[in-house]
């Protein structure tokens, strides 16, 4: 049985939807329900913060996933994270089932050059601190033999279907409505995207493959390219004039003081404001896969997720 712990989520949908296609018996844990008309899917209520629901939810598991994103506060992070990742460790353990958690790239924080899987923990936030500290335990406890664990990470997203993403909701979400574009930062800056359904992929494989464990692994990710070419991209490809606005640090805090979740992406402004790139040729190679492209993941986030207007 595959466990997907925080299910429900962009990353989470597009795991089950791999493990569907080739008859896995799916366990489904989140706090809300979640329905399928596939036989082989179940839905368990469980919060990852009580290790009692979860071990009843994930008893008999081969492969547990972690996909959770909990609410974008760094107190929330400070308070909640630790225990959600002592949960996961101790599942491991009980059942012995292998462990993947989808992590992101805050703990390397502002990086001069490429972010590898072997790139030094530096955070620059608070954020990023937290998820140092959960990744290194995480993977102490695979070095001691004590549990199979394995860390996925990407970069920022965008194909979510939860418009989880500042991208989907900045840049594709506008410019299906024919609006005009936003974006954080400095345009000019280099910056990758990871593709939602290519993240449900990269999980999907490292689950099938035991020999990937103890390790992190980069998701395939197309190369980076500046926020104005992926601007000029989408809006060619939405047939739309290639309008945006960019916003700045000030403007962004301005904001925060009326929302609270962008309040949270101020800290993280330096990915936006430099050079972003992410690499992920140790999964290409590993595993012969290529990364969706731009062009081509736009075409069909156009015509599905946010669909440009006739």
């Amino acid at each position: 049985m595959h466990t997907i712990l925080g299910a429900g989520g962009a990353v989470a949908n597009a795991l089950t939807r791999e493990l569907e296609n080739i008859n896995e018996t799916i366990r489904l844990v989140s706090r809300k329900p979640i329905e399928s008309n596939n036989k082989n899917v179940s839905w368990r209520k469980a919060d990852l913060l009580n290790y009692d629901e979860l071990i009843a939810a994930s008893k008999g598991s081969t492969v547990i996933y972690l996909t959770a994103g909990l609410v974008y506060d760094k107190k929330v992070w400070a308070a909640q994270w630790p225990v959600v990742m002592d949960n996961f460790i101790r599942l491991g353990k009980e059942t012995g089932a292998r462990l993947i958690f989808f992590d992101n790239v805050y703990m390397y924080g502002l990086v001069d050059g490429p972010m590898k899987e072997d790139t030094p923990y530096k955070p620059s936030s608070v954020k990023g601190s937290i998820r140092a500290k959960i990744a290194d335990k995480l993977m102490a406890e695979a070095k001691a033999g004590n549990i199979r664990a394995s860390i996925a990470r990407g970069a920022d997203f965008y194909g979510t279907d939860n418009m989880n993403s500042f991208v989907d909701m900045m840049v594709l979400d506008k410019f299906a409505k024919k609006q005009s574009a936003q974006w954080i930062g400095n345009p000019n800056k280099l910056h990758n995207f990871s593709y939602i359904p290519d993240m449900g992929k990269g999980m999907f494989l490292l689950g099938q493959h035991p020999e990937s464990d103890n390790q992190i692994w980069h998701m395939p990710t197309a190369p980076a390219i500046t926020g104005k070419q992926f601007i000029e991209m989408a809006a060619r490809i939405y047939g739309v004039a290639p309008k945006y606005m960019a916003i700045n640090k000030i403007m962004l805090w301005l904001t925060g003081l009326f929302q609270k979740v962008v309040m949270g992406v101020v800290e993280m402004y330096y990915q936006f404001n430099h050079n972003y790139i992410f690499d992920s040729s140790k999964f290409e190679k590993a595993f012969k896969f290529k990364p969706t492209s731009y062009e081509d993941g736009l075409k069909v986030v156009s015509e599905t997720l946010y669909k440009k207007s006739q």
